[in-house]
């Protein structure tokens, strides 16, 4: 599952690169309106890729709730695993293969395994110092308020089983924008899901523009303290 906004200069070559390591995969992609043709190019790709499909949303209504979506589709539909990603590049999907295998083996014991950048063998390319230092903070705040054993909690590469999301009420998930990344987990967590994490080396986008800013960041850091305050509160 790839949410879109204004990522014509990616995806095209993303699907090609994501059907090339998953051929057994469907790709589903949901778009919010872009301006710069990037559903327009989904709907005439529809009929020459049976494994493709996109879901056209009225603007741009944040990551969070593109994924909420993307979740529902995977449950109505009966899929097995539901795998997130960024269109950007960011995350390579050479990748796949293992963010798989950790749910997917017969020895799994797995519910979500994460693309981490903050295990052994994972890194960031691209990135400025200022960002690395404010990636590492809202990861160690995310930890320490939700009580999360994941190394790399704002990651978005991630493979789900989609049984464990059956489990869940996602109309109760508040977050729109890149916090539910948190709120999921901890959500999760309180489930018992088990998580797992592979190494990934994340690479800053070289086309398109990014679509996180300080505002979405504050957001982030308010939700995981209101997260944070019930998990004290043990509600």
């Amino acid at each position: 599952m790839v949410a879109t906004y204004n990522e014509i200069e990616n995806l095209p070559r993303l699907v090609d690169e994501i059907f090339r390591f998953a051929p057994d995969a469907d790709v589903l992609v949901i778009d919010d309106n872009s301006p710069d043709g990037t559903g327009r190019w989904c709907d005439e790709h529809l009929g020459e890729e049976p494994r493709f499909s996109c879901l056209h949303r009225p603007g741009k209504l944040g990551l969070g709730s593109a994924t909420l979506a993307g979740f529902r589709h995977a449950i109505e539909h009966d899929y097995a695993y539901v795998l997130t990603m960024d269109a950007d590049f960011s995350h390579q999907p050479k990748y796949l293969p293992a963010l798989r295998a950790g749910v997917e083996s017969e020895a799994a014991e797995v519910d979500v395994m994460i693309g981490s950048r903050y295990v052994p063998g994972g890194g960031v390319e691209g990135w400025p110092l200022r960002r690395r230092l404010m990636s590492r903070a809202i990861n160690t705040y995310a930890r320490w308020m939700l009580g999360l054993r994941v190394n790399d909690c704002s990651g978005a590469f991630r493979c789900y089983r989609v049984a464990k999301l059956r489990e869940l009420d996602l109309d109760q998930i508040r977050s729109q924008g890149y916090s539910y990344l948190e709120e999921i987990l901890w959500i999760l967590n309180r489930h018992q899901a088990r998580f797992g994490e592979t190494p990934i080396t994340f690479v800053d986008r070289v086309l398109g523009q990014t679509k996180i800013n300080m505002r979405e960041a504050l957001r982030a850091v308010w939700m995981i303290f209101r997260l944070g305050f019930r998990q004290w509160l043990g509600c």
